[in-house]
């Protein structure tokens, strides 16, 4: 119940924010089938209730290679990115109608409108390297007109990957290009893809948050290792951030409650592709003396940082500032001037242990003395009694109580913890 509480409670926070805007969510076919889909449809229906408009965008691979194996059919692709002769389109059309009919069923279920509208115009992909792509088409454009009329009547567009030309001919359309294309003509601040794979992984574990310019290099070193389905998802996931999409998520579709554990907690579940400005250092506000009281606290509990009141931490805020993670603070760090000795002391470094390990800790430093550096301030001195080799590693040297300004020293021989001195010459 409490853990139930805690979730609603975080949904709530991310609600102003989203209200009236778009989401779009892309549905790879096999996820249609998974016993979670139900779920999805759930959670679909409560962002619904928040007043979040969604589109969705499906895909159909997995039913359409069942299909052709039903009619005897061996398709000349399965994804919508190679060639598409008449059979093929024709086992597509079939099978990607009845993904539509599925997901428009589950969501008369919730009491949710939708309809498969043709907004969706496409022309042939042509001859590509002196082949001939026959009826594999490409995104021309995006009936917006349509489907903002359908999102502002409460109607959620369902939109297959199929196009349609100017003469009513159809084209087969890869599923993640046409939801790039949908979010892109939405301004959605949000595309979310539901796959069978989860996130992006690397050697270790699923990779949790990417900037553009790092899904790029991922891209570029990791190809070869990647399965298909991994490379189109971030493939198209680095077009739409580049392209205006603000977030773009990679999760497993049959985890249950997965895509609200994404798209409303700081975390998430599978990765996210963002601009650079998801995550930013700023000085704190009286606003965040809760955040930071908070981040603090857990520091003291590992014994880590030096208790502070609620009280003493408000009036000293203005020396704070914060890491952001979706404009929520993750990480906060102090920098308190001595002036009269020309010193700073860095301070209450702290980084919440959900995002530990990620370089947070560094950027904070790093920013401390480019802050102090700017103030005119020559040296930066620290207290540590956990992080001594940390420290030392980004150029500290070891101090004793003598190079601490008098004020300073008087406090640190009245706390007796016995941290080490830890210096650094920023100017």
């Amino acid at each position: 119940m409490h853990e139930r509480l805690t979730h609603f409670r975080e949904i709530l926070r991310y609600v102003p924010r989203f209200r009236d805007r778009v989401f779009v969510i892309a549905v790879d076919g096999a996820v249609v089938e998974d016993d979670n889909f139900p779920n999805l449809l759930l959670d679909i229906a409560l962002l619904r209730s928040l007043s979040i408009r969604v589109a969705l965008v499906h895909g159909a691979a997995h039913q359409i290679k069942r299909y052709a194996e039903l009619v005897k059919v061996t398709p000349s692709d399965l994804v919508g990115t190679g060639i598409t002769d008449r059979e093929t389109l024709n086992v597509a059309i079939t099978a990607a109608n009845r993904v539509t009919h599925e997901i428009l069923e589950g969501l008369s279920a919730n009491d949710l409108r939708a309809v498969c509208p043709n907004a969706v115009v496409a022309h042939p992909a042509g001859i590509l390297g002196g082949v001939d792509q026959l009826f594999t088409g490409k995104v021309e454009r995006i009936d917006v007109p349509l489907l903002q009329t359908l999102l502002e009547h409460d109607i959620i567009p369902v939109v297959p990957p199929i196009g349609i030309d100017g003469s009513g001919a159809s084209y087969r359309l890869n599923s993640d290009a046409v939801a790039v294309e949908v979010a892109k003509s939405l301004r959605a601040v949000k595309l979310v893809y539901l796959n069978t794979e989860g996130g992006v992984r690397d050697a270790n574990d699923v990779v949790r948050q990417m900037t553009v310019q790092e899904a790029d290099a991922f891209l570029k070193k990791h190809r070869a290792e990647m399965t298909p389905e991994a490379v189109t998802k971030l493939t198209h996931a680095v077009r739409a951030a580049k392209e205006g999409v603000e977030r773009i998520h990679i999760i497993d579709g049959r985890e249950q409650e997965g895509l609200l554990g994404e798209v409303f907690s700081n975390e998430g579940i599978g990765t996210l592709v963002h601009a650079n400005e998801y995550q930013a250092i700023r000085p704190a506000q009286k606003k965040d003396v809760r955040a930071v009281f908070g981040l603090i606290q857990q520091g003291v509990e590992n014994d880590e940082l030096v208790k502070r009141t609620r009280a003493e931490l408000e009036k000293i805020i203005s020396d704070y500032f914060v890491f952001e993670v979706d404009r929520n603070p993750v990480a906060c760090a102090a920098l308190h001037l001595y002036s009269e000795q020309n010193m700073a002391e860095l301070a209450s470094v702290f980084v919440d242990e959900r995002y530990e390990n990620q370089g947070i800790g560094g950027k904070l430093i790093n920013y401390a003395e480019v802050e102090a550096r700017r103030r005119g301030i020559a040296k930066v001195f620290c207290l540590s009694t956990q992080a001594i080799n940390y420290f030392v590693a980004k150029g500290y040297k070891h101090g004793t109580p003598d190079d601490l300004p008098p004020a300073r020293r008087e406090k640190y021989e009245q706390s007796r913890r016995k941290s080490q001195v830890l210096v650094k010459q920023v100017t």
